[in-house]
C-alpha cells in the first residue's frame, strides 16, 4: 500500500475490486464469488408411497407449493444453503439420529445446476389436533457444573412433564443460549435431547455464536453445521409455527434485529396460512420487553429488544400470534402490535447461580398443551409439583411495603385473578405492582451475591401482588386462578 493515497491510486484500487463489491459495498463476505449462479431444484413430498399437496418447500427466500402429487420446482441460487419443508398438520418432525429436528437438506447441485430432492414423512398416529411442547429458554452452560445441573436437574423434571402430558405428540424448544459460548458442549446437548426422546427445535441465541466472525452470516456456521437453517415453520394441528434468527453479530456486539431477507421469506411463508389462525414464534431476543419501563428507562437498548420488530407485527398481527422469547431471564408477558408476546424465564436460572431468575422466577420452562385452536400454558419450576405457581412472603418482607404481604405469582399475565383470605375470611383480591422479590434481594442483590456469579442482581417484575395485613398472628391463604380457570393455593401460617 502506498505510503500516501493520490485520488488516481483510490480509483486505480477501487476499479480493481469486483464489480458487485463496488456496486454493493456492505454485501456479505461469504458470498464473494459465487456469482449467484441459478439453480433448479426439482423433487417431491410424500409419505406411504403417494405425494403431499400443498406442501410448502422454501430455500429461505422463496416459498413454493406442492402439486395435487406432491411434486414441486423451485429456482434458487447458490447463495441459499438450505431447502427447507414446513412440515404439515399430521406428520411426525423428521429428527436427526439425536433427536434434533431435521426438515431441511442442503442445496447441492449437479454440474448441470440441477437438483433433485425428495422429503418422506410419517403420519402421526390418531393425528396431532391435541399436542404438546416445552419451551427452554437460556439452558447456558458455560463449563463442567453447569451442565451437570442440566443433566441432573432439568432432564429428571422434563422427563416428567413428558410422563404427565402421556401419548399426546410433544416436542421441544431451546429457546435460544443453548451454550454460554463454549459452543463445543453442544455435544452434551444432544445427548441431552437424545435421553428425552422428543423431537426438538433449535433457535440461535447471542451466545451461541461463533464470536471471532466478523459478519451476521458466519456467526452462525457453527450452529447452521449442527442444526441446519437459522429460520423456517412447520405446522402441528391447527398452529403455524415459525422459527426466527433475531440476533443480529456485528463482530463487536449483536443486537435484536430480523434481516430484510428473513422478513421476505416470513412473508412469503404466513401467504398460505389462513387469516385468524394461531401462530406462535420462537425468537431468542424479546420483540418488545417491559423490563426498561420496570427501571425506569426510557427505551430499552437494542442488545434486550428486536429494534425493527414493527416490520415484523405488520406481518403477524393478521393471525393470532404469540411471540415465545428468552434472553432476559425473567417470565413477563406483553401486547404490542396486535401481538402477544412472553418472555420466559430462563432453565439455567440467575447463570446457574442458584434457583432463580432476576425476578424471582424459579429455574424452569414453559410447558404449552394444544387442543385445536387454544393454547394453554403454564411455568414449570424445575423440580417442584406443577402447582407450584407462586411464592409467598409475611408482612414486611418488602421494606417498600412494611404492612402488606406480598405474592409473587410468576407465570401471571392478564387473565389471572389473585385473591387473599385471613383465618378463612375472603379478604379480596391482591393488588399488582412493580417491585423486587424478597428472595431474589436476599440471594442476589450486591457486588458479593452470589458467589460463583456476583454480577448476577435482582431486577423489578411485574408480577409482584400486594394486601394489607394485621399484626396479629394469622393464617394467610392465596389463590391465584389462570385464565384457563386452574386455581393455585399457598398458605403462610
Amino acid at each position: 500500500m502506498p505510503a500516501r493515497w493520490s485520488r488516481r491510486d483510490f480509483l486505480s484500487a477501487l476499479t480493481a475490486l469486483p464489480a458487485v463489491f463496488r456496486g454493493d459495498p456492505y454485501r456479505p463476505w461469504r458470498s464473494f464469488g459465487t456469482g449467484a449462479a441459478p439453480i433448479r431444484v426439482r423433487g417431491q413430498v410424500g409419505s406411504l408411497g403417494k405425494g403431499l399437496a400443498a406442501a410448502a418447500v422454501s430455500d429461505g427466500r422463496s416459498v413454493v407449493a406442492t402439486d395435487r402429487d406432491g411434486r414441486f420446482e423451485l429456482v434458487t441460487d447458490d447463495s441459499r444453503r438450505y431447502l427447507t419443508l414446513s412440515v404439515p398438520s399430521g406428520f411426525h418432525l423428521p429428527t436427526h439420529p439425536v433427536g434434533t429436528v431435521r426438515t431441511f437438506q442442503r442445496i447441492a447441485p449437479d454440474r448441470r445446476g440441477e437438483m433433485i430432492a425428495r422429503f418422506d414423512l410419517t403420519p402421526v398416529e390418531g393425528g396431532d389436533r391435541r399436542h404438546a411442547f416445552l419451551t427452554l429458554a437460556d439452558i447456558q452452560t458455560q463449563d463442567s457444573a453447569d451442565m451437570s445441573r442440566f443433566q441432573r436437574e432439568s432432564i429428571p423434571d422434563l422427563k416428567a412433564t413428558l410422563g404427565r402430558l402421556g401419548t399426546q405428540p410433544t416436542f421441544g424448544v431451546a429457546d435460544g443460549d443453548i451454550m454460554w459460548d463454549r459452543l463445543a458442549m453442544f455435544d452434551e446437548y444432544e445427548a441431552a435431547v437424545k435421553d428425552l426422546g422428543v423431537p426438538f427445535v433449535q433457535v440461535v441465541g447471542n451466545h451461541d455464536l461463533d464470536l471471532d466472525e466478523r459478519t451476521d452470516e458466519a456467526s452462525t456456521t457453527t450452529f447452521e453445521r449442527r442444526f441446519g437453517p437459522r429460520y423456517y415453520s412447520f405446522n402441528r394441528g391447527e398452529v403455524h409455527y415459525v422459527v426466527l434468527d433475531d440476533v443480529f453479530h456485528y463482530g463487536g456486539g449483536y443486537l435484536g434485529y430480523l434481516g430484510a431477507e428473513q422478513l421476505t421469506w416470513l412473508a412469503a411463508d404466513l401467504a398460505a396460512v389462513e387469516r385468524g389462525s394461531p401462530v406462535v414464534v420462537f425468537a431468542h431476543i424479546p420483540f418488545m420487553t417491559g423490563l426498561a419501563t420496570r427501571r425506569g428507562q426510557a427505551t430499552p437498548g437494542i442488545a434486550s429488544h428486536v429494534v425493527n420488530r414493527e416490520a415484523a407485527y405488520r406481518l403477524l398481527a393478521p393471525y393470532r400470534t404469540t411471540i415465545l422469547t428468552g434472553h432476559l431471564h425473567e417470565n413477563d408477558f406483553s401486547r404490542d402490535g396486535g401481538v402477544a408476546e412472553r418472555n420466559l424465564g430462563a432453565v439455567c436460572g440467575g447463570w446457574w447461580t442458584g434457583d432463580l431468575c432476576y425476578d424471582g422466577t424459579p429455574n424452569g420452562y414453559g410447558v404449552y398443551e394444544v387442543n385445536g385452536a387454544e393454547i394453554r400454558w403454564r411455568y414449570q419450576a424445575t423440580g417442584r409439583d406443577p402447582g407450584h405457581q407462586m411464592r409467598l412472603y409475611r408482612r414486611g418482607a418488602d421494606p417498600a411495603a412494611p404492612d402488606e404481604i406480598v405474592a409473587n405469582v410468576w407465570g401471571y399475565e392478564p387473565g389471572w385473578r389473585v385473591v387473599w383470605y385471613q383465618n378463612g375470611d375472603r379478604r379480596g383480591e391482591m393488588a399488582r405492582r412493580t417491585g423486587l422479590d424478597p428472595l431474589a434481594v436476599k440471594l442476589l442483590a450486591g457486588d458479593k451475591l452470589p458467589a460463583k456469579r456476583t454480577w448476577v442482581d435482582p431486577v423489578p417484575t411485574g408480577h409482584l401482588f400486594y394486601a394489607p395485613a394485621g399484626t396479629e398472628p394469622a393464617e394467610i391463604r392465596v389463590e391465584a386462578t389462570d385464565p384457563w380457570g386452574r386455581v393455585y393455593t399457598d398458605v403462610l401460617r
